[in-house]
């Protein structure tokens, strides 16, 4: 057995490079963990005064912290001061509580369960093509805001059961409770909440509109309780048990809805912003997309049996995942005393596993900042380790919505291919490093024709 206290520690900045660290931390996440990995290696221990970071860059190193040890990590650095911005809900949770919240939702994302979906998704790719194309010839439209209005009405209609599915003018709301969280990831939760800082009175705010509209959505299902139904509503009732009314089970509910809705909308929005970033600049991909989704689906609607039959589509995606993940960082902290990758890990630590970084490794990506969704042919991606790519997380804590989300996003792809061209109207973009990898300022994009005439795909 190897004795862990006798090996070394990974190397790292000095300690007298931690001010500009901690001023990186704050102002360029994504640039603080690329150069840290590009200046040390795959294995770098980052000294900020009292604290220290282990991030990790190995596909090995990815496998061992979520997978095969992950019994020794808990929810790390950011995720527990987040919990004062979004509660205890499932992304902030750990322990006997997380499984318990896990087995609720588990099995409304299930394959089949998914499938049954489908309709939905397509019916609302279908209305978001057509509020699209009615921009055409008037300016350009925030395509980032129309895809979470959409992920917004698809989640209300699928998971809470609502004909007209959930506003998207919440979506504001939930940026701002976001924006908090990480602010009090960035300040260790070290900030007096009585401060009036003005994030903070927009935080209230919007957690004040959200409660509101989740207590609203909580009402109207108790009072109208359908025995055979199977929404999250129901599940997160019934779940609660008999003293449901309580503030303690009340403020669960809230906390649990709050953040399946927020990460359920977010990264899918995200996804496909920057997958339409990239396009506009791959002009070649999106006719592959559009000459695929003409072969397959004619002039019909998507169905989820499709999905086998568009793999070049989710190449697309998959690649676009792969240079911004939703999911960019993945923070743990160790219970016990570990070794990785050769490496000393003292208990307590904080380990950072980032998809952003690990999906750039030169080791396993040939031109890794390039865009090219042929890295996803079946062939060429079985000669990289599996770990190597894990847009949604891996392990147990594995994105429980990996699915709905990817089936959106390829039927979002495949409507919008059939029956438009998008091309940006401003500046690129900024990779925004929150809770997902946000597109900063938004993605204004003009929209055009294709040679035929637009109609909405029949059923």
């Amino acid at each position: 057995m190897t004795d862990r206290a006798r090996l070394p520690s990974p190397p790292g900045p000095p300690l007298r490079a931690a001010p500009s660290l901690l001023r990186k931390l704050a102002t360029d996440r994504l640039g603080l963990v690329s150069s840290a990995v590009s200046e040390y290696g795959d294995a770098v221990r980052i000294r900020m005064g009292p604290k220290t970071l282990y991030l990790f860059n190995h596909p090995d190193h990815a496998k061992h912290v979520l997978a095969d040890n992950n019994a020794n990590y808990r929810k790390g650095i950011g995720y527990i001061q987040a919990r004062r911005a979004l509660g205890n809900g499932l992304l902030t949770s750990d322990g006997e509580l997380w499984k318990e919240q896990r087995r609720t939702v588990q099995p409304l994302f299930g394959h089949a369960r998914t499938a049954e979906y489908a309709d939905v998704v397509s019916d609302e790719a279908d209305k978001l093509a057509t509020r699209l194309k009615s921009a055409q010839n008037h300016g350009s439209v925030d395509v980032v805001r129309e895809m979470t209005a959409f992920t917004l009405r698809v989640l209300g209609r699928t998971l809470l059961d609502l004909d007209s599915g959930l506003p998207g003018s919440i979506g504001r709301s939930f940026e701002t409770v976001q924006d908090q969280a990480m602010f009090e990831m960035q300040t260790m939760g070290m900030v007096p909440q009585w401060l009036p800082l003005p994030t903070g009175s927009r935080f209230l705010n919007a957690r004040r509109e959200l409660g509101e509209t989740v207590d609203d959505l909580v009402a109207y299902r108790s009072t109208n309780p359908d025995p055979h139904g199977d929404d999250l509503l129901l599940r997160l009732l019934r779940s609660a048990g008999p003293d449901r009314d309580s503030p303690a089970k009340k403020q669960r509910i809230r906390d649990d809805l709050i953040t399946l809705l927020l990460a359920g909308h977010e990264t899918t929005a995200s996804m496909l912003g920057w997958t339409f970033h990239l396009l506009d600049g791959h002009p070649e991909v999106m006719s592959r997309i559009r000459s695929e989704a003409e072969t397959v689906l004619g002039d019909r609607r998507p169905k989820h049996e499709d999905l086998h039959s568009l793999p070049y589509t989710m190449m697309v995606l998959q690649e676009s995942i792969r240079l911004f993940p939703p999911v960019w960082i993945l923070p743990r902290r160790s219970r016990y005393a570990d070794e990785i990758g050769g490496y000393h890990v003292p208990a307590g630590a904080d380990v950072l596993i980032c998809p952003y970084t690990l999906h750039r490794n030169p080791k396993f990506w040939d031109r890794p900042d390039r865009f090219d969704p042929e890295r996803f042919r079946s062939d060429r991606a079985a000669e990289r380790p599996r770990y190597a790519h894990i847009p949604f997380g891996a392990g147990p804590r594995f994105c429980v919505g990996n699915q709905l989300g990817m089936m959106e996003a390829v039927f979002v792809l495949v409507t919008v291919a059939k029956n438009m061209r998008l091309s940006k109207s401003g500046r690129p973009p900024v990779p925004e490093p929150m809770l997902s990898l946000r597109l900063g300022g938004g993605l204004p994009m003009k929209v055009h024709g294709t040679d035929g005439p637009f109609r909405p795909s029949r059923i």
